[in-house]
């Protein structure tokens, strides 16, 4: 009898466990977000029309336009500036100028072929050059360099080559190793040999130089630079004259300033509920990526695909399918102009907002949300001290596990982590201001800031899924009774 009971007791008993943890159900629009569409949208704002949607250049203001055109497709209200969709801004731009001029004895050297300026600020120069030789085999602390034009062969010894971009920060780590303790002590200049990896690093390290600083109005760079001890990189093969006694450095670098127009395309979803649709969900992208830059594999568009369409893409289908069943609260989906120039959109947005900043209840952000493993993502501002708000944190984490279920990476939100990415998206600027705010990826890879991150090296099935992600935080945020709250003793630190 109780061997025959016994079975039937459990079949009742998982029945009605079953009922008494009801499964959450998913929010009502979710079907509004397809694997075709997000290729759809993609495939065109990463295509080769926009040249890669360089900040402050016409080919981004043509993909800002189309998407200010989506954006009226759909039906999504304009939340710019003098009711429109858009809030312009101007990029300030300073660049060594092509009237400048480096000589090193009787050898004139080229602009940018010959010499490549890493600092970009004015610059008049004339001093005897002290050769030191291999960095890595001189104590270059023990060296009277006042006044000197100090001429040091790189080593790569103690320079950490296992990061992110390492051709476009090789200068830099150089510069740090030991070019600022040089100028410290007093250097007139230093010029660089170039190494094998310097050789290498050399059209990145151009391109970027070339460009010059990029700021707006009230930023640290935004101002003409003043003058300093010109840094200054030189071929391997400088190594055989320049050597010799007697020679003298000569430099006269001169800085030109620009104004370029950039754009913040935003557009509103209007909640439902009386009060709550005064407040703001923020939905955050960026347009531009790199233009046309050096050739890597016989390209030189650097498409930007994952980099930032594929999150673009994204919220764009978020905010559609808030459109489709509306929230209480309201959305704001705000493409950023100019975010690889130094989160240059999001910065102007904060300082001049076409809303409130105190009604924004929220920021979710993304950046690069299209690569790597289909099950492995990342959710930067979740862990202390980068995260805002423990209540939007556990609504994302609670929305992934209703729906996408991704493996969570943890080590790129920690402080310690050595690309520092949490700093370096649009986010930051609102979380900067005590607003709730996260950033959803799925990390770097290979073809980070190069033409091979094209549409064609998208997992659309992951993208999906990460928008679904997205749409499930969004919904919570949107539909919850209380707002997230900041955290009482959160405080950024850098």
């Amino acid at each position: 009898m109780q061997t025959k009971l016994y079975p039937t007791l459990i079949i009742l008993f998982i029945s009605f466990a079953a009922i008494a943890q009801p499964k959450t159900k998913a929010p009502p629009a979710l079907s509004v977000i397809t694997e075709q569409e997000l290729r759809d949208d993609l495939y065109a704002q990463a295509g080769k029309e926009f040249r890669g949607r360089d900040g402050g250049t016409i080919d981004e203001l043509k993909a800002a336009m189309w998407t200010a055109r989506r954006m009226q497709e759909e039906g999504f209200a304009p939340a710019g500036d003098d009711g429109t969709y858009f809030q312009f801004f101007s990029l300030i731009r300073h660049r060594i100028s092509p009237a400048s001029h480096v000589s090193i004895g009787e050898h004139k050297l080229t602009l940018w072929k010959d010499a490549l300026i890493t600092h970009t600020a004015p610059a008049e120069v004339s001093a005897p050059i002290m050769y030191i030789g291999d960095a890595g085999k001189a104590d270059l602390t023990k060296l009277d360099v006042q006044g000197k034009a100090v001429a040091v062969k790189v080593s790569p010894d103690g320079i950490n080559l296992n990061v992110s971009l390492p051709e476009w920060r090789y200068s830099r780590s150089v510069m740090n190793l030991y070019g600022n303790d040089l100028l410290e002590r007093g250097a007139a200049a230093v010029l660089f040999i170039a190494d094998e990896y310097g050789e290498h690093s050399w059209p990145y390290a151009q391109s970027n130089n070339m460009k010059g600083l990029f700021d707006i109005e009230g930023g640290r760079n935004a101002e003409t630079p003043k003058p300093q001890p010109p840094v200054i990189w030189l071929h391997q093969n400088v190594d055989d004259w320049i050597k010799q006694a007697g020679l003298v450095l000569n430099v006269s670098l001169r800085v030109e300033s620009f104004t370029y127009p950039s754009v913040n395309i935003i557009g509103k979803v209007q909640g439902t509920h009386p009060a709550l649709s005064k407040e703001y969900l923020v939905l955050s992208g960026h347009t531009d990526a790199h233009g046309i830059r050096n050739v890597i594999n016989n390209d030189s568009i650097y498409y930007g695909a994952d980099d930032n369409a594929s999150v673009n893409v994204a919220m764009f289908a978020t905010a559609k399918a808030l459109k489709k069943s509306p929230g209480k609260r309201s959305a704001l989906l705000i493409i950023h102009g100019a975010e690889e120039k130094g989160l240059l959109g999001s910065r102007y947005f904060t300082a001049h907002p076409t809303i409130p900043l105190a009604s924004i209840a929220a920021v979710l952000n993304g950046d690069m949300i299209g690569r790597n493993h289909p099950d492995s993502a990342a959710l930067l501002g979740s862990q202390v001290p980068h995260q805002s708000s423990a209540a939007l944190t556990k609504m994302a984490f609670d929305a992934n596990e209703e729906g996408s279920k991704f493996k969570l990476d943890t080590l790129w939100d920690k402080t310690n982590h050595i690309e520092g990415w949490f700093f370096r998206s649009d986010h930051l600027p609102y979380v900067r201001l005590g607003i709730p705010s996260l950033m959803y990826t799925t990390l770097l890879h290979p073809d980070y800031h190069t033409p091979q991150d094209n549409a064609q090296n998208i997992d659309y099935k992951k993208l999906k899924k990460m928008t679904e992600w997205i749409y499930r935080t969004a919904w919570k945020v949107a539909n919850a009774d209380q707002r997230p709250a900041i955290n009482p003793d959160f405080k950024l630190e850098r």
